[in-house]
C-alpha cells in the first residue's frame, strides 16, 4: 500500500530545503500568527504565507480543497460569533443582533486558520513524512512522540481501508442506513469491529517489529546536513518573524 503525499516530490526551494530548519520556522510562524491580534500584522503574515505557496509551486487546486474542508468548520463559527458576542451592533438578523467585536473576532479567526494551514502546506507537506520523522529525531524530540506520530500517520491507512472493507461488506448485505435502532446498532457494532481489529492488528505489528529486532528506536540511515540556503532561509525567517513581534508588542509611546 503506497501513502499518497502529493506535495512531496518536487524541485522547488522548499522542497530542497532542510526539514529541520522548515519544522522549526512553520513551529514559529504558527505560534507568533495564533497570539497576533492586529489586523496588519496579520495581514502581513498572510501575504508571506501566499508567497511560500507560490515559491513552493504546488497545485493551487489541490491547496484550494484542502482549505475548503478546515473553511468548512470556520463557517460554523461565522454562524454563531457575530450574534453572541458582547459589543456595538453591526446589523440585525431574524431579531438576532450581530456585534461589530463579533464579526472581527470571526475575521481574526478565519485569517489565522488560513494563513496558518497556508504555511505549514508549503513548508511541510513539501517533505516526505520519514524526512519529517529523521528531522524530529534530530531536532532531539522524545523518541516516543516520534514513533506516535509515525505510526499514527503510517496506519491510519491501514484502519480507512479496514473501514471501507466493513462499510462494502455491510452494503452487500443490503443494509440501507436511515434514522433507527438497527441503523444505529449497526454503525456501533462497525466501530466496535475497528477497534478490535486495530488492536489486533497493532499486535501483529509489534510481534513483527520484535522479529526484526527493533529496541524502541529508529536508527537514521540519511543523515541531515545543513547547507548555506538553509542557514539563510533560516535567519531571514527568524528576524522577520522576530521584526513583527517587536512591531507588535513594542509600546505605543515609542512608535
Amino acid at each position: 500500500m503506497n501513502i499518497v503525499e502529493p506535495f512531496a516530490y518536487g524541485n522547488s526551494f522548499f522542497h530542497r530545503l532542510d526539514p529541520r530548519v522548515k519544522i522549526i520556522t512553520s513551529v514559529l510562524f504558527s505560534v507568533v500568527t495564533a497570539l497576533t491580534y492586529e489586523l496588519g500584522i496579520l495581514f502581513v503574515f498572510a501575504v508571506s504565507a501566499l508567497a511560500m505557496l507560490f515559491i513552493a509551486r504546488l497545485s493551487l487546486k489541490k491547496v484550494f480543497w484542502r482549505l475548503i474542508v478546515v473553511n468548512g468548520f470556520i463557517l460554523v463559527l461565522w454562524l454563531f460569533l457575530p450574534f453572541t458576542t458582547p459589543g456595538k451592533t453591526l446589523f440585525t438578523l431574524f431579531g438576532f443582533e450581530a456585534t461589530v467585536e463579533g464579526v472581527e473576532y470571526a475575521v481574526l479567526i478565519t485569517v489565522k486558520s488560513n494563513t496558518i494551514l497556508i504555511a505549514c502546506i508549503a513548508l511541510l507537506s513539501t517533505c516526505s513524512v520519514f524526512k519529517l520523522v529523521h528531522a524530529l529525531h534530530y531536532l532531539y524530540v522524545p523518541d516516543k512522540l516520534v514513533h506516535i506520530f509515525f505510526f499514527s500517520y503510517r496506519y491510519i491507512y491501514v484502519i480507512n481501508l479496514e473501514y471501507i472493507r466493513l462499510t462494502n461488506a455491510m452494503k452487500v448485505r443490503c443494509f440501507i442506513p436511515g434514522n433507527n435502532l438497527h441503523t444505529y446498532k449497526s454503525f456501533a457494532y462497525l466501530i466496535g469491529m475497528l477497534i478490535l481489529k486495530s488492536h489486533e492488528r497493532s499486535k501483529r505489528i509489534y510481534n513483527a517489529m520484535l522479529c526484526r529486532g527493533f529496541k524502541g528506536k529508529f536508527y537514521i540511515l540519511e543523515p541531515c546536513d545543513f547547507h548555506a540556503s538553509d542557514w539563510l532561509f533560516g535567519i531571514i525567517s527568524l528576524l522577520f518573524i522576530s521584526g513583527l513581534v517587536v512591531i507588535q508588542w513594542i509600546p505605543t509611546k515609542l512608535l
